[in-house]
């Protein structure tokens, strides 16, 4: 499980923004996206870079860490 901290959002279109791009990426992944903290946990297999990537792909700028 990696946890990642989001910038800039701010908004629930924001947060849905964040979901898909994370489950576009794995779409096994399984994820809580909290935008009061702006962060999301991902349960994933992949390399957490890739989730990260596709995060920032999608307008959000991202830092993560092994949970």
């Amino acid at each position: 499980m990696y946890e990642f901290d989001i910038q800039n959002m701010t908004c629930g279109h924001c947060k849905g923004t964040v979901e898909r791009a994370i489950k576009a990426a794995d779409p096994a992944a399984v994820a809580t996206v909290d935008l009061a903290a702006k962060r999301a946990t991902v349960e994933t297999t992949l390399d957490p870079a890739v989730i990260g990537q596709a995060i920032e792909d999608a307008g959000y700028p991202v830092s993560y860490a092994r949970r």
